[in-house]
């Protein structure tokens, strides 16, 4: 997994009493799984085909691992823009996170 470019304050990332709401913007049928931040959108590439779910359960499962949380699809289940919630995460962490792969 890969994770390129620079995270700005103002990406699509806010705190809940959940946790951490974050908007992405999905490319299926990708090479790799990699995460790549443009201005402030922060765009996943995902290998798998959109067809019965299958990039949704790749995201859900890539970005669980990646974030050591529960991670639920919250809307944009046959769209490319989705929204994501990340159970009990801040974020400074998931900024670490990022910043951290982004070096890997």
């Amino acid at each position: 997994m890969r994770v390129k470019g620079l995270l700005k304050k103002g990406m699509k990332i806010a705190e809940t009493k959940e946790g951490l709401m974050l908007d992405v913007s999905v490319k299926p049928k990708s090479k790799e799984f990699k995460i790549v931040t443009e201005g402030d959108d922060i765009v996943v590439f995902c290998r798998e085909e959109p067809v019965r779910g299958k990039v949704n359960k790749e995201l859900v499962k890539e970005l669980s691992r990646l974030f050591h949380r529960k991670v639920e699809l919250v809307s944009g289940f046959a769209s490319k823009q989705k929204r994501l919630l990340i159970k009990d995460g801040e974020r400074s962490e998931v900024e670490r996170v990022l910043m951290h792969k982004r070096h890997a």
